[in-house]
């Protein structure tokens, strides 16, 4: 507001207080006090009484001018104070205004003295007096001024004749008012006008409260302050160890930790999103597992700046699986947080993960394109549904396209379930499991670790390594029963000879592991806590949790919009000696349907096959044209006292040949044993070799113990696979002896080579 408006402002002000007064004044008497002054007015003092009026108006107007002046500068007038009331003096020299007054307190007396109830000065349209215009004043309206000085300007005699001598000793006493005010010591307790005699004592009790106030507060903000500096402790503690993810999948925290976590927990893919990706690549992978990244590593080592795009539906770097049914639950103490990459004890004493590499080998999927000494990229979550060979571009499941030049397919295997099982109300699936990924295993562990009851159906490898291994696991913990309930006569009948089968039987047996052969699952039904599993013998089984390990299946649906052929009886896609389905389209392990020079057309499921095929894949992918000619090999290990290591047909169904070593050197004699198996119509021999090298017929009543030793596969009266039980390190020279694919007269001779006695 300028000066100006408050100008007219205070001129509007005054002219409505004199018409006021005016109007007060002469207005029609209504009882005899008024007359009387209505009278003494007329009698010549009109003018002067108006006069009189006017000057405490104009005085008033001054006043409210001062103190808007003082409000909007305050640093000018903190010494401003007008007394509550001052009563209006004329001026000397009106003495006629003067004598009007004296008349009207006279005739006041003389109403009083009559006895008349009238008071001319009750009536606030005639108090000659005016009151304070100024607020009430604290503390903190003094503080409004930076400092304690005196106004700049001179100030009338009448407004600042009760100002105390020093401003900042108003400043102290208007603060003791406020502080008296606030503690509610009552009254003018501050030493006011209408101040006590126990002034001095309220104040001192009222300044002691403040002071325990003001240390209360203080005490209270610095534990408020700690207070919130734990909460915030927790809170950043928390979030560092949860996965925040919202509803539609976006991460709320952007921390490298959660979104690792995130990642491995399959809440989000990598990248975020498919349009991420580069739209085209040298090299293409389609799959995550063992052969993928073999065939990545020798993309790299032919071509060392090569950028190869690796996609991938699951949700982690490529890993390999057997340390899952076997090393990692001999392991003591493993890794409970799945984030940590599942280090293991190999039996040879040596300690290594489950992931081929660490995160940090991997290239950024979105900076492949720009990485100038190339490197290999996992996309994270993706699924391909298209291949066009002829155009070479792959179609992701959300429509997105890549091209490449050269392109890979690993898509491995997938479990099988049952149809008992498949079929199955909810209730029932909820505690039904296959057994393939991490996360499998960390869901068993869970259960083995609560003591929970466990069923296994299926002999095969890793339904019979997984028996032997939690049976282990359950035995050093304290933990549940297990079951592996299977339609054969013995375990791993499908590789080992009947009389090797029964044996590995008994010793899992031995072992802790309930075995229950010649049986099938004919319902299940769902309890309160545990599975009701009826068999097709009678026997009724409560379980926990039932484990399916019924072998796997190649995933090959995007056979079909890719118009490429699957094999009807192996499964798998078809490719010729060079592992190649179309031009510049390869497929490698499980997935694959190869021919074998040697063998025929055939299709495997082992960790050295995905990593040999997947090998040979990457180096015809840079140009080698190279037939695959190598005999895979497979081992597997139940408990500590049977190990074994195969390579070639190794076939139940074939005729074998099994030459042992006998337990002790005292036993100089050696057993041949003939078996025809009713279902196979095979011949099954047994030799058990001594010392001196004789042949003689076993007792078949006699217990055997077949701790060490070899067992041929036959076909054609060839040697086609080999089994070495309980030998190790011998592997090259099996493969030597299949790869001559010649017929031996004496397979004792043969059996020599591997020095089974040593």
């Amino acid at each position: 507001m300028s000066i100006w408006s408050v100008r007219c402002l205070c001129h509007k002000f005054c002219r409505q207080a004199h018409i006021l007064a005016h109007r007060r004044v002469i207005s029609p008497p209504t009882t005899t006090a008024q007359r009387l002054q209505l009278a003494l007015l007329n009698s010549g003092s009109v003018r002067q009484a108006h006069n009189s009026l006017y000057q405490m108006v104009k005085k008033r107007t001054l006043e409210a001018r001062t103190k808007l002046q003082a409000n909007k500068y305050p640093n000018q007038n903190a010494c401003m104070r007008v007394p509550k009331a001052v009563e209006f003096v004329p001026d000397v020299d009106d003495e006629v205004a003067q004598s009007s007054i004296t008349k009207l307190h006279h005739s006041s007396e003389v109403q009083a003295q009559h006895g008349q109830s009238y008071n001319t000065f009750q009536d606030p349209h005639f108090r000659l007096g005016y009151a304070d215009t100024r607020s009430h004043s604290t503390a903190q309206d003094v503080l409004k001024s930076s400092q304690c000085e005196k106004p700049s300007e001179p100030v009338s005699k009448d407004v600042c004749k009760e100002q105390p001598a020093d401003p900042c000793e108003e400043f102290n006493r208007l603060r003791r008012e406020t502080a008296a005010e606030m503690f509610g010591s009552g009254g003018d307790c501050a030493g006011g006008a209408g101040g006590g005699g126990g002034g001095d004592d309220d104040k001192k009790a009222a300044e002691e409260r403040y002071k325990q106030l003001k240390l209360k507060c203080l005490v209270g903000a610095l534990g408020a302050l700690l207070a919130g500096g734990f909460i915030a402790w927790l809170l950043s503690r928390d979030s560092s160890k949860k996965t925040i993810v919202d509803e539609t999948g976006e991460i709320i925290d952007n921390s490298e930790e959660a979104l690792k976590r995130a990642k491995i927990s399959g809440l989000i893919t990598t990248p975020r999103s498919s349009d991420k990706l580069p739209s085209s690549v040298p090299y293409l992978i389609i799959g995550g597992g063992t052969a993928a990244f073999s065939a990545f590593r020798a993309i790299k080592s032919n071509d060392p700046r090569a950028k190869v795009l690796m996609i991938s539906n699951e949700f982690r770097k490529p890993y390999m699986r057997p340390p899952l049914s076997k090393e990692l639950w001999y392991t003591p103490n493993p890794n409970e947080d799945p984030i940590k990459d599942y280090r293991f004890k190999q039996w040879t004493g040596s300690e290594r993960s489950l992931y081929f590499e660490p995160e940090e080998f991997f290239v950024d999927p979105e900076k492949l394109e720009s990485s100038a000494n190339g490197g290999i990229a996992v996309a994270q979550g993706f699924a391909v549904k298209k291949v066009d060979a002829q155009n070479r571009i792959v179609t992701l499941n959300d429509g997105y396209q890549i091209g490449y030049e050269v392109c890979l397919i690993a898509t491995g295997a997938q479990p099988k379930n049952l149809p008992v099982f498949r079929n199955a109300p909810p209730s029932v699936r909820e505690k039904v499991m296959v057994y393939r990924t991490p996360e499998d295993f960390d869901r068993l562990r869970r259960y083995a670790r609560e003591k929970r009851s466990i069923t296994i159906v299926g002999n095969g490898f890793v339904g019979s390594e997984l028996a032997c291994s939690l049976a282990h696991y359950s035995k050093e913990n304290g933990g549940g029963r297990v079951y592996q309930v299977f339609q054969e006569k013995g375990n791993m009948s499908k590789v080992l000879p009947n009389y090797l089968s029964n044996w590995t039987t008994r010793k899992m047996e031995a072992q802790g592991v309930c075995v229950i052969p010649d049986a099938s699952i004919k319902s299940a039904n769902r309890d309160d806590t545990q599975l009701r599993l009826e068999l097709n013998n009678g026997m009724t089984l409560l379980s926990d949790i039932v484990v399916v390990c019924v072998g796997c299946t190649p995933n090959t649906s995007m056979a079909g919009p890719s118009k490429l052929e699957v094999d009807r009886s192996l499964g798998g896609f078809v490719v010729n000696a060079e592992l190649e389905a179309r031009r510049n389209l390869y497929v490698a392990g499980d997935a694959s349907c190869f021919y074998d020079p040697l063998l025929g057309r055939r299709r495997v499921e082992h960790h050295d096959h995905s990593v040999v095929s997947g090998r040979l894949a990457g180096e015809n992918m840079t140009g080698a044209k190279k037939p695959y000619q190598h005999q895979s090999m497979f081992w597997s290990d139940l408990g500590p006292e049977i190990g074994y290591e195969g390579i070639g047909l190794v076939d139940s169904s074939l005729p074998t040949v099994g030459v042992f070593a006998l337990p002790s050197d005292g036993d100089k004699r050696a057993d041949t044993h003939n078996e025809v198996s009713a279902d196979s119509k095979t011949t099954d021999t047994v030799i058990k070799e001594g010392s001196t090298g004789a042949d003689v017929t076993c007792d078949p009543n006699e217990e055997a113990n077949y701790g060490k030793g070899v067992i041929f596969y036959l076909k054609n009266d060839k040697i086609v696979g080999i089994l070495l039980w309980n030998l190790f390190n011998r592997i090259g020279l099996a493969r030597t002896i299949i790869n001559q694919n010649k017929t031996y007269d004496d397979l004792n001779e043969v059996a020599k080579l591997f020095e089974i006695h040593t």
